[in-house]
Order: structure tokens, then C-alpha cells, then sequence
């Protein structure tokens, strides 16, 4: 009897040697990957600056903490409380909303991480408010973080005029002149003046502009400067903003200015060199060896050794009258000498008694 062949049993998929090659080095990447998403301040590094604060709410004379991440290493922040701002819209009016004087300064850490003790202090503007967070060098980069100051007056944010906007009219320039103190180091200062014109249809009030300086190939460093003044749709205003350099500045430097996102123009600037600084300098390194040479000429002078019988002292200096008797007594010293018929006991004297004369008594 010949037994017909059935149906095969199925095979068990569970592997029952060790562990491919391929399989070991997948989990190694899987654990790999997990390890760096768990690991702090990985995935801030890839992403954006981030800001969190200890309290979301305090009142003025309180204390916060600020802790962010994802900002570049050994950067240098500032850290404001600002009002009529938000994390949407930015801070309006520039840094003129906060407030600048209980500011903080800190430094990030390798990683881009840092945290910050902050003092809570009412801003010259009202709420809505944030904890402002931005780069004082380098690229800029910024955090806001939705803070409330206990007490302090709140205000609908103004009306946003998104369709103004601000275009240069005219060929920009820098005016003003150096002063002698520029001559000697003072530091440069120009108004750079530009005629812009709204070729929106929303007012633009009390705009901020940005103002950098740039020397050579380095980027230019950016600060507000803010304009008094509405621009009317379809018409123009003059701006006048100041200019300064750092002091003993000298070379080609490029004054750019920004509105928003958008550079609206450029300026070539070259400054001279501070000669009067070069010819400080130079009378510096005349006079100071000179006074060193006399200086140590005269204690030589003191501490050399004397020859044998210099030590003695010297003669009080005679006045005129003495001089003048001292000369009379040498000059009838020398007339006495020179006389051979007067000797000593033959020179007429007044205490002898004078001769008589015949007939006196």
C-alpha cells in the first residue's frame, strides 16, 4: 500500500540560530537614533530659536526665569520685557516698548542653551507684553514669549497697515562734517538723509528703521532708529537719521538702510585716519625717552663715584658787597707789593702822632 503525500505542515518563521548580521547593525541604528532624539537640546540645535519662561504671569518687583535653546553657541543675547507686542506680530515700535534699562544680558553655552534670572519690571507700553529674546552681534535671530506684568494697563494692539509701504524717492546721502576731536580719535558721525514716499494705501506712523554700518568683508552691524512722523498714502517725507561709528574708525565703510526685510538703500562711507592720534603717538615715543635719558643722567650723576678731595665743601657763594671788598683788599694787597720803598714798619699810618712844625707847640 503506498501512502499518498499530504499536505506540508507549515515552517515556523521564528528563527531559532543567533541573530543575522543585518539585523544586529538595524537595532544598532534604531537605538542609535533614539538616543539622539532623547538627548537634550538635539532637536532644539535643528530647529528654531526656542524661548520658555518659569511663569507665564508676575507682578513688578517679581523674577523670572529664561531658559532657551537652538540658538547658536557662545552667542550674545538680550533679554527685554516689551509691551504692545506679540509672539505674531513681533515687537511694534521697536525696542522704544520695552524695558531697556532692566535689561539682561547672557551668553549661550556650547550647545545653544541658556537660562537667565530676569526682574520683572513694567514696560513703557502696555500689554499685550513678551519677554523679548534677540542676538546683540553676529546674524540676527529673535524669540518672543507671551509674558504678563500683574497690573499693568492693557491695550488693543494697533491697526496693522499692512498695505503701507515705504520706498526711496531720492538718491540717499550722508551729511556733516568732522570735527577736530574726530582729527584725534572722536568717533564718526554723519545723518544719513533720504526722501521715501508710501506707495501704500495705510498711513505709516513713527516708523523703525534699521540702520548698519559695515567694514569691509565683515556683515554689517544693525541698530533701530526710529522716525517721528506719519507718511500719508501717496506721499513723501524727508528722514534725517544719525550715523556713528566706533571711536578711531577709519577706512571704507557701507551704511545700509533697512525697513522690515527690505533694504531700501546703500551709502559708500570712507573716513579718514586719525592723524592727530598718529602724532600723539609719535611726540609720545620723543618726549618719554627724552625725560627717562635726563632722569637717568641725573641719578648717574649722584651715585657716581667722586675723586679723592672733591668731597669737600664747597664755599657759601659770596653776595656782590663781598665781592666787590674782597676785590679792594687784593688790589691794595698787590699795590702794597709792588711799592719796594714802603716796608711794613716805614707805611704811613693814622695812629701816629704827625710831626711838629717849627713854631706850634
Amino acid at each position: 500500500m503506498t501512502r499518498q503525500p499530504g499536505p506540508e505542515a507549515p515552517r515556523s518563521t521564528r528563527p531559532t540560530g543567533p541573530l543575522s548580521l543585518t539585523a544586529v547593525l538595524a537595532l544598532l541604528a534604531l537605538l542609535s537614533t533614539l538616543f539622539v532624539l532623547s538627548a537634550p537640546g538635539a532637536r532644539a540645535a535643528d530647529g528654531d530659536p526656542a524661548v520658555s519662561l518659569s511663569k507665564k504671569e508676575a507682578g513688578k518687583g517679581g523674577e523670572i526665569t529664561v531658559s532657551g535653546s537652538g540658538w547658536r553657541p557662545d552667542a550674545l543675547l538680550m533679554l527685554l520685557i516689551c509691551g504692545q507686542s506679540t509672539p505674531e506680530r513681533g515687537v511694534i515700535g521697536g525696542t522704544n516698548s520695552c524695558a531697556n534699562a532692566d535689561g539682561r544680558a547672557v551668553t549661550t553655552d556650547r550647545k545653544g542653551a541658556f537660562s537667565k534670572k530676569l526682574p520683572v519690571t513694567e514696560p513703557p507700553k502696555p500689554c499685550p507684553c513678551v519677554v523679548h529674546v534677540a542676538t546683540v552681534t553676529g546674524e540676527q535671530a529673535l524669540a518672543d514669549a507671551v509674558f504678563t506684568v500683574a497690573g499693568h494697563p492693557t491695550a488693543d494692539l494697533p491697526r496693522q497697515g499692512g498695505d503701507g509701504r515705504l520706498a526711496v524717492l531720492a538718491t540717499t546721502r550722508l551729511e556733516g562734517d568732522s570735527s577736530l576731536l574726530t582729527w584725534f580719535g572722536a568717533p564718526p558721525a554723519r545723518r544719513l538723509v533720504l526722501t521715501v514716499g508710501n506707495l501704500g494705501s495705510d498711513p505709516v506712523e513713527d516708523p523703525v528703521f534699521e540702520v548698519g554700518t559695515a567694514h569691509g568683508v565683515y556683515a554689517p552691524q544693525w541698530e533701530e532708529r526710529q522716525w517721528r512722523g506719519t507718511v500719508a498714502p501717496g506721499g513723501k517725507a524727508r528722514i534725517e537719521l544719525p550715523v556713528e561709528l566706533s571711536a578711531g574708525a577709519h577706512g571704507d565703510y557701507q551704511v545700509s538702510l533697512r525697513y522690515g526685510d527690505k533694504v531700501l538703500a546703500e551709502q559708500p562711507w570712507g573716513v579718514g585716519r586719525p592723524w592727530g592720534v598718529t602724532l600723539f603717538w609719535v611726540l609720545l615715543c620723543l618726549v618719554v625717552p627724552a625725560a627717562v635719558f635726563r632722569i637717568g643722567m641725573a641719578v648717574v650723576d649722584k651715585v657716581r663715584p667722586r675723586p679723592a678731595g672733591a668731597h669737600r665743601l664747597r664755599r657759601p657763594t659770596a653776595t656782590p658787597a663781598v665781592i666787590a671788598e674782597t676785590k679792594a683788599n687784593t688790589n691794595t694787597n698787590a699795590t702794597t707789593a709792588v711799592l719796594p720803598w714802603f716796608t711794613p714798619d716805614s707805611a704811613p699810618s693814622e695812629n701816629r702822632p704827625r710831626p711838629t712844625t717849627k713854631g706850634q707847640a
